[in-house]
């Protein structure tokens, strides 16, 4: 698997946990990892933004055809091993990540927060982290 993440800057645990899982679906050929431009810090909250970007891998079959309507052969067909939908189930049914906030045929969106309170610190932040996942043609 081809994975790219130069784009990325490491922040975010749940995006690292879908990765994790990512990382183990033999069907994905590539992905690409990076930081969405509306990512931001301010003193009493952090916006974390990530998107992956996943390629499938494609399968070659050999199935029956016709030659000029007549003469029997077979011809090669090329098709996904996966598809978006069957990551939409994988995901959901995996620990630690389970149902999507929202999912459609182009998009898979996760949105997770987290109220951190850092040690000798009376005053905590909100972390808000949004990972969107798209298949990448």
């Amino acid at each position: 698997m081809d994975i790219r993440n130069e784009g990325w800057s490491g922040d975010g645990a749940f995006t690292q946990i879908v990765l994790d899982r990512l990382r183990t679906v033999e069907h994905i050929a590539a992905m690409k990892v990076e930081d969405a431009p509306s990512t931001r810090s301010e003193a009493d909250y952090n916006f974390i933004a990530n998107e992956i970007f996943v390629t499938f891998a494609t399968v070659e079959r050999r199935e029956p055809a016709r030659l000029l309507g007549v003469f029997p052969g077979t011809r090669l067909v090329t098709s996904k091993a996966m598809t978006f939908d069957m990551l939409v189930k994988l995901l959901e049914t995996t620990e630690g990540i389970g149902p999507a906030d929202y999912a459609d045929e182009a998009m898979i969106q996760y949105l997770r927060t987290e109220r951190i309170i850092p040690p000798y610190q009376t005053r905590g932040y909100k972390l808000v982290e949004l990972l969107r996942i798209y298949e990448s043609k």
